[in-house]
This record gives C-alpha cells, sequence and structure tokens, in this order.
C-alpha cells in the first residue's frame, strides 16, 4: 500500500540521494528490480556492482547514478522506518513507486504533486486527511484541497 505524505514530515529523508551514498549495499545494485529502474530512468546498463555503463557518460559508479534511481532504491531496500522524499524523483519514477507499493507498505513524502497519471491501478492513503485516493484525479483533487490549507 502506497501512503503519501505532503509537505515536512518527522523521520523524513529529504535529501535521498546523499543518504543513499552512505547506506547503500551492493548487492541493492544487482537486484533485477534494481537493473531494470537503471535501464529505465537512466537509460544505464549495470555492469557490475560498483561499474554502470551510462550512455552519456561512459563508465560510472554508483554514486553517479540519478538521484530518482537512488531514491527508488531506497524505497525498496532501506528497512530502516525511514521516510524518502519522492520529490527528489521525476514524474518517470511515479510508475516505479506505484509498483514498489504493490509489494510492500511504502510511506513517501512529496512536496510537489507528482503525475500519477501514466499507472495503472493507482490508490493511495494521503496520510495529511487519512483520505483514500483510488486514481490520479481523486490524488490531484486531494492534493490541491491540502495546498489551500
Amino acid at each position: 500500500m502506497l501512503k503519501i505524505i505532503f509537505g515536512d514530515t518527522q523521520n523524513a529523508v529529504y535529501h535521498p540521494p546523499t543518504y543513499f551514498d552512505n547506506t547503500y549495499e551492493d548487492e541493492w545494485i544487482t537486484d533485477p528490480l534494481s537493473v531494470e529502474m537503471i535501464k529505465d530512468i537512466d537509460g544505464s546498463e549495470v555492469i557490475s556492482p560498483r561499474v554502470i555503463d551510462s550512455p552519456v557518460l561512459g563508465s560510472i559508479s554508483v554514486k553517479e547514478l540519478s538521484g530518482g534511481v537512488k531514491t527508488l532504491m531506497l524505497m525498496q531496500f532501506d528497512d530502516s522506518g525511514k521516510i524518502f522524499n519522492a520529490s527528489a524523483c521525476g514524474d518517470n519514477c511515479a510508475k516505479w513507486i506505484v509498483r514498489i507499493s504493490r509489494h510492500k507498505d511504502l510511506t513517501i513524502n512529496l512536496h510537489h504533486i507528482m503525475n500519477f497519471d501514466d499507472c495503472e491501478d493507482f490508490s493511495a492513503v494521503i496520510v495529511n486527511t487519512g483520505k483514500t485516493v483510488n486514481s490520479s484525479k481523486e490524488y490531484v483533487d486531494e492534493a490541491f484541497r491540502i495546498e489551500e490549507r
């Protein structure tokens, strides 16, 4: 289940890429889901746990992956109970956030209205109001209600 908190919240990691750089484990990088996300979001190929082949930069380290991919991997693998700021991700990460939330409870923090339009079977609980939304339209309507407060 996906839970979304708009605005500041306790136990949130505001800049997930920095947290990732200091906490990731090699096996996260070669996990099939990570390999797929890295290919989709960054257009890069995982060569080994410490080498990524970027079509733009050539061979890069894991620390040079995009902030979006790093945040997604934290959502998937970090079990510390921290809440990650999904505003560090682009909208191209939305489908991955939904996918991760289908097999684990996932609470994210947002400081903008992420576009979930292309996500099949989208549903989430908006923690700020306790409302469950079952479509992208309901999500946007609820997000605007929160902003108006």
